[in-house]
């Protein structure tokens, strides 16, 4: 194994990309020898990532000969960027995507299906987990991706701030959560600590509670059921963090910039829900034995499956645009990048959990902290819908979170009756079947 070429010092918040169709020279009728790539923001800063993946993509070139051009794009444009490469034809050779929305962009017909030919000429399909398979497009599909980052939540606690308000152990209820939290608020801190502005993060969070009080969201033949009263209640909970149990800072309603894990850093707030975060608490200048890490909460007894479901599957998947020019190079390059010695690489300086068996083994990832992610991921964590209308899902129920912490932080009154009311209109808001 060779030694990872570049340090990184941020955070993962998720995605890979490519871009522009089939980029380089024919150079004499040989296949062309350039991809371009757009990275998302996995770190810290865009340079943070150009400096973590620059020296990979030179490496891939050294083996192969092909050159990779890289952008970084943050994750707040990427969907975006995506979606509009799609309809104007104009998109990338290879491209990595937010897992959940595999399902919204196979939909499109612009990705490459993964069937068995594609999956043998990168290892094959059985090298990767199958947690993170299920989350790579529509059910009785070909896949539209394959997983190249694993992610799952887990509640992160500052240890000092335990002790000092006297916890002796961190919450793995939802009940001890709201208690430790009422605890840790004072003297201008806070208990938990959220991304209320965040739309992405408030599905995650709801999706989850959603799991936890029976409820999905989407009926089982795909259609949106946001207002049934598991879903209203998993909405209620997590908005009455702030709006009942005042455990979350009214400032929070705002936050979309991973502000809440500066916060956490800073000693400001005692708990925070997270991906793999270790690399932004470091980057904040929090050490590794200031925080501890437990699975995510749930209502009780034990994280599991079915209402015990404590996490969405949570990563980064790669896929190829279907009318590249250079589908033998974009091949190459997604199994140069899921190759188990790249995944050992990329997710070890990421903090995340490579999708690859093999890579799992590597005693990299068999500390505490990632530990419980993997084992999350392979226990009780559970795919959002894998379905056509997934990302309209995240805008307007995220939306629909967004103005219930607005309406919390302002001290309006958050009721089963105005969750209800602001879920039906978002379900008005997507796409009629």
């Amino acid at each position: 194994m060779r030694r990872i070429r570049a340090a990184v010092t941020g955070a993962v918040t998720l995605s890979l990309a490519l871009t522009a169709c089939g980029g380089g020279a024919d150079d004499g009728g040989q296949a062309k020898k350039t991809l371009t790539y757009w990275a998302s923001n996995q770190g810290s800063s865009l340079e943070v990532d150009k400096k973590v993946l620059q020296p990979e993509l030179d490496e891939f070139e050294r083996r192969t000969g092909i050159k990779v051009k890289l952008e970084v794009v943050p994750w707040s444009d990427l969907l975006n960027r995506i979606l509009t490469a799609t309809t104007s034809g104009q998109g990338p050779d290879v491209l990595n995507i937010g897992n959940t929305w595999s399902a919204s962009l196979q939909a499109t017909g612009a990705l490459l299906p993964w069937d068995a030919k594609n999956f043998d000429a990168i290892g094959g399909k059985d090298r990767f987990v199958d947690s993170a398979l299920g989350s790579t497009g529509a059910p009785g599909q070909d896949p539209a991706a394959v997983p190249l980052y694993s992610m799952a939540y887990a509640l992160y606690y500052n240890k000092q701030m335990f002790k000092d308000a006297g916890i002796a152990k961190p919450p793995t209820t939802w009940d001890e959560v709201v208690a430790a939290g009422k605890k840790l608020s004072k003297d201008g801190k806070s208990g938990i600590g959220v991304e209320g502005s965040n739309l992405s993060n408030n599905i995650h969070q709801v999706f989850v509670l959603g799991k936890q009080h029976g409820a999905d969201f989407f009926t089982a033949d795909g259609k949106p059921d946001f207002t049934s009263d598991g879903a209203v209640a998993a909405v209620k909970q997590y908005v009455d963090l702030m709006a009942t149990h005042k455990i979350v800072a009214p400032g929070n309603a705002e936050y979309a910039q991973n502000q809440s894990l500066s916060d956490f850093a800073k000693d400001r707030t005692g708990m925070v829900l997270w991906q793999t975060p270790s690399q932004t608490f470091a980057s904040q200048g929090m050490t590794e034995d200031e925080w501890g890490v437990v699975p995510a909460p749930v209502a009780s007894g034990k994280p599991g499956t079915g209402t015990a479901v404590n996490s969405m599957v949570a990563g980064i998947n790669m896929a190829v645009f279907k009318n590249t020019d250079n589908l033998d190079g974009a091949l190459k390059f997604v199994k140069f990048m899921t190759s188990d010695e790249e995944q050992t690489v990329l997710n070890k300086t990421y903090g995340s959990v490579p999708p690859v068996k093999d890579a799992q083994k590597d005693p990299a990832f068999s500390g505490p902290s990632l530990a419980v992610i993997r084992d999350t991921l392979a226990s009780s964590a559970a795919a959002l819908p894998q379905v056509p209308e997934e990302s309209q899902f995240e805008t307007v129920v995220g939306t629909a979170v967004k103005e219930l912490f607005a309406d919390a932080a302002a001290g309006r009154p958050v009721t089963t009756e105005s969750v209800k009311a602001k879920l039906d209109k978002a379900q008005q808001q997507m796409p009629k079947k």
